[in-house]
């Protein structure tokens, strides 16, 4: 059971193309209060402060549920809280996190799926809304709006931080 745990894990560790090679190959590690799996029905459940960690990835939440039940290269894995969160640094140096009361991966076609009070991260840029769906692979996003407020989909894109101009040196025939 061990075995198949480790495999689930690292299929869902390794989703981003995006991310910093090293990290797959660092050890994978799951801290939880609480671990459950049903070797019949490929379902593995850590509960209670669950975190993953490999290389710059980080995974926080309430519980974590893998299922391989569609077979290998298949697998879903759910992290719920209040909310769950996922963070990775990027291949550009860049960190990207994720959070919602539900983030939902699946393995065959990358793709993130985030549900309830959901927010996508990177740099100072960021998207909130009820629902995003990030698909890694072709980096496409689509987001839906929220159910308060004005119902809409809310992104930010943050200016870059200009750099002061330096003073001009005066020279001998400025004077």
């Amino acid at each position: 059971m061990a075995k198949k745990v480790n495999y689930l894990l690292l299929a869902l560790l390794s989703f981003s193309a995006g991310a910093i090679n090293q990290d797959f190959e660092q050890p994978i590690k799951v801290k939880s209060e609480y671990q459950s799996g049903d070797g019949i029905k490929k379902v593995t459940i850590f509960r209670e402060n669950v975190n993953i960690t490999q290389g710059s990835l980080v995974i926080n939440a309430d519980e974590v549920e893998v299922s391989g039940e569609k077979g290998d290269g298949q697998e879903v894995f759910i992290a719920r809280g209040e909310p769950a969160s996922y963070e990775q640094t990027m291949k550009d140096g860049s960190r990207i996190r994720a959070v919602a009361n539900n983030i939902e991966y699946q393995v065959q076609g990358r793709i993130l799926t985030l549900t309830g009070n959901a927010e996508l991260h990177q740099n100072s840029h960021s998207v909130r809304g009820s629902s995003i769906e990030f698909n890694m692979e072709k980096e496409q996003l689509m987001a839906q709006g929220t159910d308060d407020g004005d119902g809409r989909v809310t992104t930010i894109f943050q200016p870059d931080t200009a750099k002061p101009a330096k003073p001009k040196q005066k020279t001998e025939q400025q004077d």
